[in-house]
């Protein structure tokens, strides 16, 4: 049975909210872990992938139950999914590092396979269509990210990482492609679209110089597991084990980066409801988090060096010559998370939420500044809720107001988020 994790002393008025969500119904059966779940948008119908090496399609009853209408066995662990409805083209990445592409019947009660794609050689983390282009993107745990073309089949290109490849995101406009992995850094690449194109006729091989490095985005210290893209505004979403969210400004090209704490464990999935602008964050503290991005936020301030408290001028331990000329034992370094002056223990004793820079639970800031933060009154714009189970991956469909969570109980839950959505 899996453990659950409770919320810390002090936080369960966060969940007292009137805009909770509500459980409409729970998928359960499954003998091992679920690895990825999606719901079909605007329909009652949610896929599922699980190391069962099973692909379900569960469809609501008239009884508000679901029910499998399909329950495909593939030759290895599912650990990943992308539905198309458009298209109605099903992608599943396994365990073997085979990406197996589907369609699936109208009725959603057949799936017929329609080719493999032989993209990787470690377990596959993620698996993505951009459907303008026609690209199939693949992460996996071979530290590998490949791209191939979603109708010939054509492997067009690949990127090799320092770790483990985990998760993957598009802008399917400018071309660029952000691949995060397990040492906390996300990849950027850039594919050139003509010598994609012109490559499309061509059989076999990976055709080379169609994917270029352009940077790394650096910031959280743990893997990032999740990666989310706002084509509307420009910002790339990044949920990591460290426990934040990063809102990366990539529109404006200032390398300017937000970060959301409103978690007490590892981050493992986002999602994001572009028309209302909220973005969704689940995790092992068993939290949903549901992030109002209209409201405007601050850039959390760099951490100043210093060797001595900026406020009361005491050095810190390292400073030998200040402490002996102070005559006086050296103090640990703490820097205030407002204003980000190095200060001590003493003068940063003050804990004060600061929601208007995304940290949703108090957090140690100096003396001036708790003072400001205290007047101002900044009211949070965050709902959160606890969905009782250690969450592994989430899904969302804005026009029908639902949320899909999977959990570490082999337990797939589906929300009505209507209030937490107003």
């Amino acid at each position: 049975m899996a453990a659950e994790i409770k919320p810390g002393p002090g936080l369960n008025d966060r969940f007292n909210t009137p805009k909770k969500p509500v459980l409409v119904s729970k998928l359960e059966g499954f003998s091992d872990d679920v690895n990825a779940a999606l719901l079909i948008p605007g329909e009652d119908a949610v896929i599922t992938a699980s190391d069962d090496r099973t692909v379900r399609i569960w469809l609501r009853r008239d009884t508000g139950q679901y029910w499998p209408s399909v329950c495909h066995y593939m030759p290895s662990a599912a650990t990943a999914l992308f539905f198309s409805k458009g298209s109605r083209r099903l992608f599943v990445g396994q365990d073997s590092g085979v990406v197996s592409e589907f369609l699936v019947a109208e009725d959603r009660n057949r799936i017929s396979h329609s080719k493999d794609y032989q993209a990787h050689t470690g377990r596959v983390t993620a698996v993505l269509l951009a459907e303008s282009c026609q690209w199939l993107l693949s992460v996996a745990r071979d530290k590998m990210f490949k791209l191939h073309c979603a109708q010939s089949g054509l492997c067009l290109g690949h990127f090799v990482s320092e770790a483990w490849c985990t998760a993957v995101a598009i802008d399917s406009l400018a071309k660029m492609i952000f691949v995060g992995d397990y040492a906390g850094h996300i990849s950027t690449l850039k594919v050139d679209e003509a010598a994609a194109q012109s490559s499309i006729g061509n059989t076999g091989g990976v055709v080379s110089g169609v994917i270029r490095y352009v940077t790394n985005l650096k910031g959280h210290a743990g893997s990032v597991r999740a990666l989310t893209w706002d084509s509307q505004n420009k910002f790339l979403y990044s949920g990591s084990f460290d426990q934040q969210v990063f809102c990366w400004d990539i529109g404006g090209q200032c390398g300017t980066a937000y970060e959301l704490n409103g978690h007490q464990n590892k981050i493992t999935a986002i999602c994001y409801a572009p028309e209302r602008r909220m973005l969704i964050s689940g995790g092992e503290d068993s939290v949903v988090v549901f992030w109002d991005m209209k409201q405007s936020r601050l850039e959390t301030p760099p951490w100043a060096e210093s060797d001595m408290c900026q406020r009361c001028s005491r050095p810190f331990f390292w400073n030998l010559r200040a402490m002996m000329d102070q005559r006086q034992l050296g103090l640990r370094q703490h820097h205030c998370r407002s204003c980000g002056q190095a200060v001590c223990d003493k003068c940063s004793a003050p804990r004060h939420a600061i929601p208007s820079m995304g940290f949703e639970f108090d957090v140690r800031v100096c003396e001036p500044c708790y003072a400001q933060l205290k007047s101002a009154q900044q009211q949070s714009q965050t709902v959160f809720h606890e969905a009782k189970h250690v969450i592994v991956a989430m899904d969302v469909d804005e026009p029908q107001k639902r949320l899909l969570t999977v959990g570490q109980d082999h337990i797939v839950k589906i929300w009505d988020i209507s209030a937490a959505m107003q």
